[in-house]
């Protein structure tokens, strides 16, 4: 197995591909990249032809652990190797307007968007828009990098002069209920799986906690989740897992963006699911049956951001498991997670307090250490 990228979601798939009796193979620029300490790494960039050449050499399949892999390096491996998710995937995902764009076409619902090359654009873009709004570059950006939160037409002109002026997008802000997200798994040969939405609370832009199943999920949400996912999973010709994730307002969910690769806010699957999101990626790529998607009680995962806990803290709380990616600590860098995982809600929420104190991120739901919070929130 080849993946493109070795960060921690490609150390994590190798780690799952092993019992299964795969080896793994990774393209990085970096020659300190995280899962070169569980396979073999290959240094260098992706636009080069000799790296990508040696990386390819007795490679049967590849993957990607990031979406903004260059497709060009992509197509350029699937002349003669099997590249899953599809190359189509990668385009969509890689450009928020075309991202969109698709899913409206398909009939999902999106919040209001106008693309914005320009001052003229940008005028036309908030009439239709309004106000407040997002402005963020169509391409590149993560973890809350390139976009901006604008309240009025002059930060609106700031924001464009700072983010380049050209190649953006302006979105509606809407004011939802909570942030959700879906893992959904095809299989090469057309089968289906779902996990239970998520529920995903970031601090900023980062993605700090995630609660599954969402607390008080509705299964009429979730059968609109999987219905959508579907949707765009047979579009796609999709192969592996999909992230996809909604603005939840009301009963309604609003299409936010999508990951064709596995995603942070599936990580409690390692513990918390019957097979992992990793493992299925693997089986769906291969052409093998997909595992079961049902939860084990109730999850929690919560990131690990520029921090390395106290290891006998995080071991003493019962049910917890820690996972350390093996990256230096700098501040804002995602370098772990811990997950923990409880039969009822009531016991997990019991218990969240204590893990956001371990995680560094206290008071994350609400109230001090998040106690006194009793749902979902806005």
């Amino acid at each position: 197995m080849g993946i493109l990228g070795g960060g921690q979601l490609g150390r994590m798939l190798a780690l799952a591909g092993y019992p299964l009796g795969l080896s793994f193979r990774f393209l990085d620029p970096s020659p300190e990249a995280c899962a070169g300490q569980v396979g073999e790494l290959c240094v260098g960039e992706f636009a080069d032809l000799e790296a990508l050449s040696r990386f390819a050499q007795g490679l049967d399949l590849v993957t990607y652990e990031f979406e903004n892999v260059p497709v060009e390096a992509a197509k350029r491996l699937a002349q003669s190797l099997p590249v899953f998710p599809p190359l189509k995937a990668l385009e969509v995902a890689q450009d928020r307007l075309q991202e969109k764009s698709f899913m409206r076409a398909l009939g999902i619902p999106t919040p209001p968007f106008h693309p914005v090359d320009g001052e003229g654009d940008l005028k036309d873009a908030l009439k239709a828009v309004g106000l407040p709004a997002l402005l963020k570059t169509r391409r590149g950006g993560y973890d809350g990098k390139g976009q901006a939160l604008v309240r009025t037409e002059g930060e609106a002109l700031e924001a464009l002069k700072a983010l380049g002026e050209k190649g953006l997008l302006l979105e509606g802000f809407v004011p939802f209920d909570r942030e959700v997200s879906l893992l959904a798994v095809r299989g090469r040969d057309g089968a289906l799986a779902f996990y239970p939405l998520v529920e995903n609370h970031h601090r900023g832009g980062i993605l700090r906690l995630s609660l599954a199943p969402a607390p008080g999920l509705a299964e009429a949400l979730q059968r609109k989740a999987e219905a959508y996912a579907r949707e765009a999973l047979r579009a796609l010709d999709y192969a592996g897992v999909l992230a996809l994730e909604f603005f939840q307002v009301g009963e309604e969910l609003l299409f936010n963006e999508m990951a064709p690769r596995v995603h942070n806010s599936g990580h409690w699957t390692l513990e918390g699911a019957e097979t992992s999101q990793f493992e299925n990626h693997l089986r769906a790529i291969l052409g093998l049956p997909l595992g079961s998607t049902a939860p084990r009680g109730f999850s929690a995962m919560a990131n690990l951001i520029g921090l390395k806990p106290d290891w006998a803290e995080v071991l003493a709380l019962e049910g917890a498991h820690l996972h350390w990616y093996g990256k230096g600590v700098r501040p804002g860098r995602k370098v772990g997670h811990i997950t923990l995982r409880r039969d009822t809600w009531e016991e997990l929420q019991r218990d969240l307090p204590r893990l956001l104190a371990l995680a560094g991120s206290p008071g994350i739901i609400g109230g001090k250490g998040g106690e006194g919070w009793t749902g979902p929130s806005a």
